[in-house]
Order: C-alpha cells, then structure tokens, then sequence
C-alpha cells in the first residue's frame, strides 16, 4: 500500500510540475485550448490508471508529452474520417470556440495549424516545450538531421505566415526572409527611437 501512495505521490507532482507546459505545448500542436486540456488530462489519467509503472519512468515530463501526443495523433485521424463526413454532408460541423487570448498567441496557433504536422510537431516541441534539438530527435523518433530540416522549414514558414506584410503582396516572402520576427509590441523603429 506504500508503493501506491508513493506512486500516486509521484503522478501529483508530476501534475504540479509539468501540467501548463504540456498544455501550452499540445495547445500550440492542436490549435484548441479544451483539446490540449482534454489531451494532458487523459495522459495524467493513464499515469493514474498504473500509478507504479509511472513511478519507474525516468523522465516524467517527456513520458506525459509522449502520451498526450499520440492520443492528439489518433484523434487527429479521426477527425480525417470526421472531416470526410463532413465534406459528403452526412454530418454538419459544430461551430468552433477560441477562448479569450492574447491575439499575438492566436496568429501563433492558427499559423502553426497551417504547418505540416511532423514539422508543426517539431517546432512545438523545440520552441514551446523548450526540448533540445536532441530531445525533440529522441521524442519523435527521427535522426537530428531531420528536425534540423523541419525546424529551419518550420522557421521560414511562420516567419512568411506572421509577416505583416499584406497576404496578397509579392514583397511578403522577400520580407520574411529579410525581417526577423519581432513581436508587435517592440517594432525596430521603436528600438532604434529607444534611449
């Protein structure tokens, strides 16, 4: 009975430690705030179901990511076949909600959403969860060469997709090659005005 109050210890903690980053990091993977909440609960709720299996896993954190996401996967195919029926009008799309959030985080998410999902995946786990280029190699299974690739892409599509730069202008990949990202509130101009 020691064991599994230990082990049951070890799952609350890991909740306290870890919980809003891997929100944050499913969140900026799936483009819905209730999903990534959803997504880490039914991850904690694994790690509760075997609570001393749990306690024998060597980096927690990583254990929790790795659940969450492969449970985001198999919803992400299910929402294939959901999105087919859709399409054939057998079923009607229910309206979808964005909670109340920062815009700059909401120009985030729904560029993120327009990424591939192997690279879309990478950059969350490099950028967001803040992994290693290592680690994110380790976590999804793929040689550093890879993330390298699907990072330097990654980089190069958001920075196009977050210009401000007008969508329908020819200057707006000329633009996102040679301005960097700078979050809205701090504008170059603004630096160089700075005392």
């Amino acid at each position: 009975m020691g064991d599994e109050l230990e082990a049951r210890e070890a799952v609350r903690d890991a909740y306290q430690a870890h919980y809003r980053r891997l929100v944050a990091a499913l969140y900026a993977l799936t483009g819905d705030h209730a999903e990534a909440q959803d997504l880490v609960q039914e991850a904690y709720a694994r790690a509760l179901a075997r609570p001393r299996q749990f306690l024998d896993v060597a980096d927690p954190e990583a254990w929790l990511r790795t659940v969450a996401m492969n449970l985001a996967r198999t919803r992400w195919r299910r929402r294939r076949l959901f999105d087919t029926l859709v399409r054939s009008g057998r079923v009607a799309r229910p309206v979808e909600s964005v909670p109340g959030v920062d815009p700059n985080r909401v120009a985030l998410v729904a560029a993120l959403q327009q990424l591939s999902q192997a690279t879309r995946e990478t950059i969350v786990l490099h950028h967001l969860a803040d992994m290693s280029v290592h680690e994110v190699a380790e976590a999804l299974g793929v040689p550093v060469g890879t993330v390298k690739a699907r990072l330097s892409r990654g980089r190069a599509m958001l920075a196009t997709l977050l210009s401000d730069v007008e969508v329908g202008s020819p200057a707006r990949a000329d633009a996102a090659r040679r301005r960097p990202i700078v979050p809205p509130a701090i504008r170059p101009q603004e630096v160089r005005d700075a005392p």
